[in-house]
This record gives C-alpha cells, sequence and structure tokens, in this order.
C-alpha cells in the first residue's frame, strides 16, 4: 500500500487512462478524488468500481479549463479531507486536423483544456500540498516529440505540457512538491476506439518494439510510482510508456 492515508485528485479520470490511474492509485491506498467534466455516469462507474475492490472515492464534477470549476474542486476536497498529496493531471482533448482545416475554437479549446488546466489545476494544487510536499503527475503524450500528420495543435499542447513539468519541478522543488510528466504511446481507451483500425493500426503496431497497443493499465503503474516515495528523487522527468516507439511508430 504504497499510497495509503494519501489524498489524491484525477482528473478527466471518467473513462480511458484517467479511469485506469484512478483506479490503481486507490489499490494501493490513497482516497481518490475521480474528477469528470461531462460524464458522470462515466466516473461515478469509476468510482463503484473501486469501492468494490475495496478503495475509497469521490467523483467531483469540474470543467479544468475555467478557474472557478477548478478551485471549486480542490476546495471540495480541502473541506472534505483537509489536505491533498498527490495531483495528476489528465483531462485533455485531441483534435486530429491539417492545418487548413484547424479553426480558432479548436486551437483554443485544445490550450485551453491540455495546458491551461494543467495551470489551473498546479495553481491550486500548491496552495493545499503540507510541509512534507507533493507529487503532480502531468499526463503527456508521445507526440509532444514525435508529431505525426495533423497531430501540429495538439503535439504543441503536450510539448507545452513538458516544458512547464521541467519549469515547475524547478521551481517548486524547494517545497518538496514534485512534478514529471509521463508521455503514453498509442493506447485503447474510448477516445481513441477506431482511430487504430485496419492499416493503421498494423503500422503503428509494426513500429512497437513489445507489439502491441498500450492499455490504461500499462500507464496506470508508471503514475503510482511517481506518486508515491518510491520516486522521492525523481522530478522534473517526462517519462515514456510507450512500449518502445521512437519516432511516430511506423
Amino acid at each position: 500500500m504504497k499510497l495509503e492515508g494519501k489524498i489524491a485528485i484525477v482528473t478527466g479520470a471518467s473513462s480511458g487512462i484517467g479511469a485506469g490511474i484512478a483506479k490503481a492509485l486507490a489499490a494501493e491506498g490513497a482516497t481518490v478524488v475521480v474528477n469528470y467534466a461531462t460524464s458522470k455516469a462515466g466516473a461515478e462507474s469509476v468510482v463503484q468500481a473501486i469501492e468494490a475492490a475495496g478503495g475509497k472515492a469521490v467523483a467531483v464534477q469540474a470543467d479544468m479549463s475555467k478557474a472557478g470549476d477548478v478551485a471549486r474542486l480542490f476546495d471540495t476536497v480541502h473541506a472534505g479531507y483537509g489536505k491533498l498529496d498527490v495531483l495528476v493531471n489528465n483531462a485533455g482533448v485531441a483534435v486530429f486536423e491539417m492545418v487548413a482545416d484547424m479553426t480558432e475554437d479548436a486551437f483554443h479549446r485544445q490550450f485551453n483544456i491540455n495546458v491551461l488546466g494543467y495551470f489551473l489545476a498546479i495553481r491550486e494544487a500548491v496552495k493545499h500540498f503540507g510541509d512534507s510536499g507533493g507529487s503532480i503527475v502531468n499526463i503527456s503524450s508521445i507526440l509532444s516529440t514525435d508529431p505525426y500528420l495533423a497531430s501540429s495543435v495538439y503535439a504543441a499542447t503536450k510539448g507545452a505540457v513538458d516544458t512547464m513539468t521541467f519549469a515547475l519541478a524547478r521551481e517548486l522543488g524547494p517545497r518538496k512538491i514534485r512534478v514529471n510528466s509521463i508521455l503514453p504511446g498509442h493506447t485503447n481507451t474510448p477516445a481513441t476506439d477506431g482511430n487504430f483500425a485496419g492499416e493503421l493500426g498494423v503500422r503503428l503496431i509494426s513500429g512497437t518494439p513489445l507489439g502491441r497497443f498500450g492499455e490504461p493499465e500499462d500507464i496506470a503503474p508508471v503514475a503510482v510510482f511517481l506518486a508515491s516515495e518510491d520516486a522521492r528523487w525523481v522530478t522534473g522527468e517526462s517519462l515514456r510508456a510507450a512500449g518502445g516507439v521512437r519516432g511516430v511508430g511506423y
């Protein structure tokens, strides 16, 4: 029970990688706040799964791109638990379009959720971490370093996340707050359902040394490690969890 007694927030945790991380943190003893923007049913399903396995969790709605919602989320956690130990920034959106087709609304939506949302959550989290510090885990993507066709804006948001991770590790280190990011590779989630079908899927798998797509359960243990004392000497790092993919994977 590496996280027994810890309080953790996982944003965008109603499905996919966020849900997998929430369940893994709870399995290691953390009380997990399962954040969601719109899918209340999905978040409640994650909470039920955690409780059925003997863990503790609660679902809290908040749009992570809105400062008022973010402040309310953290105030709710403080009122209920009086502290915070772990923040996993996972809420995100991806729009894969060529630059000629990318609208300003799609551009701003991705930056508002994927970058501003992370910043707003971190700004609130540092107010609630105690004297012993805390751990921030930002979910990035291998596209931050290896973007492929039609991913320019999404990849740019993840590049910003990695840069922010390194900068904040320096800034917050003196307060014993560690900041790291995880770069998942091609991972099966509801958000990617259908994206890996056909010839593209064959090419992606052929470019993955471990020979398959990732699953949320492959990413979750990395988050547990970074959240725990096992990673007490790890900060400012961007860890790839991509089955060995280098480049775009095909």
